[in-house]
């Protein structure tokens, strides 16, 4: 969706790349952020219960598409482990960094490959949101049953852990779309007005 405005305003490649490298790494330092501020406010279970660093990894496939959301979708758990391993408590821990990293990069990827068809009708984010979040949470499971006799992860757990995330799961399936829509509809509002200026 971001691509298209950017075309659409006629921007050089040099400055479509930075102003999606300012967006990428403003939905990166919002998934560090969002999962201290849930931590601090409902305890060490609500990562698992709410999934905070999820929803700007989404809003990154769908508003940026397939490789940049990927991008947000492997660097956002990084940065995270990196910068909380400084203040001696890394999120997420060092065990679960790799499931994470994978579960993340599947989420975006699948937003991402729905980006052209949210660019013409937003509504497309809802199935979107809804398959990532399948399709993330199918590989976490899988990568735990392949890995489960060298890591702390079982399917049994992981299950748990699913179960326990339905509430920010179905949360978010609601939130992000409506994000997106809600800035379809001022993208389009500012399109609608410059053609309109320009007949003028």
């Amino acid at each position: 969706m971001i691509e298209k405005v950017l075309v659409r305003k006629g921007y050089s490649f040099k400055t479509k790349i930075t102003v999606k490298s300012l967006i990428s790494l403003g939905l990166v330092a919002l998934a560090v952020a969002l999962p201290q501020i849930i931590h601090a406010a409902t305890g060490q279970a609500g990562g698992v219960q709410w999934l905070p660093m999820y929803l700007p990894v989404l809003l990154g496939g769908c508003l940026l598409g397939l490789w940049w959301g990927l991008g947000i979708g492997v660097m956002s758990p990084i940065v995270s482990f990196l910068i909380t391993l400084a203040f001696g408590n890394p999120m997420p821990a060092a065990a679960r960094l790799p499931f994470m990293v994978a579960e993340l990069a599947v989420i975006a990827v699948i937003a991402g490959l729905f980006g052209k068809k949210i660019s013409v009708n937003g509504w497309m984010a809802f199935p979107a949101v809804i398959l990532a979040f399948v399709a993330g949470r199918t590989a976490f499971m899988l990568l735990a049953l392949i890995f489960q006799a060298v890591t702390p992860f079982t399917p049994q757990l992981i299950w748990s852990q699913i179960q326990t995330g339905l509430i920010g799961l179905v949360l978010q399936a609601v939130i992000v779309p409506f994000i997106v829509m809600g800035l379809k509809v001022l993208i389009d509002k500012d399109n609608h007005e410059r053609l309109n200026d320009g007949e003028e």
